[in-house]
């Protein structure tokens, strides 16, 4: 029962990451269709703002034990080359 507990824990708390790290690919991409060109100030501040957030949680999760350092380094990592990739098609446009 308390491993079945535990491995709901590092379900869940793995979820919440991930869902992190879509609202962020769905922020910068709005950004990037309506508002600004990757290259402006308030882009990157934003972009720099919400990976530093997401990087802490990712910490923190791991100093918990609630989910694999291997696999918190792999989410962003994730984002980071599917935010390069957005950025590189918007470039070449």
């Amino acid at each position: 029962m308390a491993s079945e507990l535990k491995v709901n824990h590092r379900e869940k708390a793995y979820s919440l990451l991930q869902a992190d790290a879509d609202k962020i690919l769905r922020l910068i991409k709005v950004q990037m269709d309506n508002l600004t060109m990757p290259q402006c100030p308030l882009y990157e501040e934003v972009l720099d703002t919400q990976m530093f957030g997401l990087s802490r949680e990712i910490d923190f999760a791991i100093r918990l034990g609630l989910i694999d350092e291997k696999d918190g380094k792999e989410l962003i990592d994730s984002l980071e080359r599917e935010l390069s990739a957005l950025h590189e098609a918007s470039t070449q446009n």
